[in-house]
């Protein structure tokens, strides 16, 4: 488990939509936890950053699609002491282009590829996301890792009530 959850000592993290996502969502209690201790690292170590991208995304989604949405308020606090310190990559050109250079090469969609060039020009060694290909290298230096793959095998294995 330490392996999937914990970055390497010194290893600059991303964290994409789908961690702010399910660090809220009570209905999926175990990744809930999964992506609060990545939070709680991200901020704790300095080692953990995001994207101004992630972050509208993370606002589209609580204010409109969780079955319990946020209000306007809730949200802005959760943004503020939870992703703002570790926002990192803002928009810019070269992010923009590094990205359609990037679905070029990955075949990934314009959005997963922006999440991917964020995190590249972050510095980050490993992305952490359930959307992508699991252990897939990219750029030739960054680890897509999902979190949440021994969730999906604890409970197929009968680990977990």
């Amino acid at each position: 488990m330490a392996s999937l959850m914990q970055p390497k000592a010194g290893e600059v993290f991303f964290l994409d939509t789908n961690i702010f996502v399910y660090a809220l969502l009570a209905s999926e209690p175990l990744k809930k936890q999964r992506a609060l201790q990545l939070m709680e690292l991200a901020l704790a170590s300095h080692l953990g950053c995001t994207s101004y991208q992630v972050i509208q995304e993370f606002a589209n989604v609580a204010t409109r699609k969780f079955a319990q949405r946020c209000t306007a308020d809730e949200c802005k606090q959760f943004i503020d002491a939870a992703m703002q310190p570790i926002n990192r990559v803002g928009s810019s050109p070269e992010l923009l282009h590094s990205a359609l250079d990037l679905q070029l090469d990955t075949r990934y969609s314009f959005y997963d590829s922006l999440v991917l060039a964020a995190a590249l020009q972050a510095g980050a060694d490993v992305l952490y996301t359930e959307d992508l290909q699991h252990n897939q290298l990219v750029g030739g230096t960054l680890r897509i890792v999902n979190p949440f793959l021994l969730v999906a095998n604890e409970a197929e294995s009968g680990l977990v009530a």
